[in-house]
């Protein structure tokens, strides 16, 4: 629908420019403070914070690995820890896959502020989308509990933890967003577009996630029956 509107120059597209130009204008909002989360989009701070979440999932999944092997617990998922962080990384690289041919497919114009640059493209937002990957699937990992074997602390994370991380994320991206439309470096539409987009990727994330490596929970660890006590010596 929204890239619909946007390729075929539909009235929504010409609500989200007149839209864009407000908030580009609007005092209200800080230009310096615009301007710091617009700059959350950067690869260069969201890939950091990116792989710093994937290397500390990564450290407490093998170790949770290893502690269920010197359990005797062998196979099944807790064997594929590292499949999260893995796919975490595939989804950020997959970002420019899907959004550097759309920018070239649409070619929209930039806001006024973008005039000039001698460049098209800015649907949509590659600094949206990336932020939303990042810091989305940043969040995602904590809210599944860290990675197998996490034990008691990864257990406490499906309490208070997932809400307090799920609604960080959605605040930075909310914030990278109006951000990059108030500084008038994307239209709304172009944030938007890059939402849905990165909506896809984690989903498609956490699907893959559930299917080759689930969370284990303590009830499913292997269990050893208890051995019966041998009967007292007969006199």
């Amino acid at each position: 629908m929204l890239t619909w509107q946007v390729a075929a120059h539909g009235p929504l597209r010409t609500y989200d420019e007149r839209l864009g130009r407000g908030v580009a204008g609007a005092r209200h909002i800080p230009s310096s403070v615009a301007e710091f989360f617009a700059d959350l989009g950067n690869t260069v701070v969201a890939v950091p914070v990116l792989l710093g979440m994937v290397g500390l999932v990564m450290v407490l999944g093998w170790g949770g690995w290893r502690s269920r092997r010197g359990n005797g617990a062998t196979g099944g998922p807790a064997g594929r820890w590292w499949l999260p962080p893995l796919a975490a990384g595939l989804a950020l690289a997959a970002v420019p896959v899907l959004v550097v041919p759309l920018k070239l497919w649409l070619a929209r114009p930039g806001p006024p502020r973008m005039a000039g640059g001698g460049q098209d493209g800015f649907y949509p937002s590659g600094h949206a989308a990336t932020a939303a990957v990042a810091y989305g699937v940043a969040a995602l990992l904590l809210i599944r509990g860290r990675g197998p074997g996490a034990g008691r602390a990864g257990r406490g994370a499906r309490g208070v933890l997932p809400v307090a991380v799920a609604t960080t994320a959605v605040l930075l991206n909310l914030g990278v967003g109006v951000g990059l439309v108030r500084r008038g470096y994307h239209w709304p539409l172009d944030v938007l577009g890059s939402w849905c987009l990165a909506g896809v990727v984690l989903a498609l994330w956490w699907a893959v996630c559930d299917r080759w490596a689930p969370e284990v929970s303590a009830s499913s660890a292997p269990v050893t029956a208890p051995t019966s006590p041998s009967p007292p010596p007969l006199p």
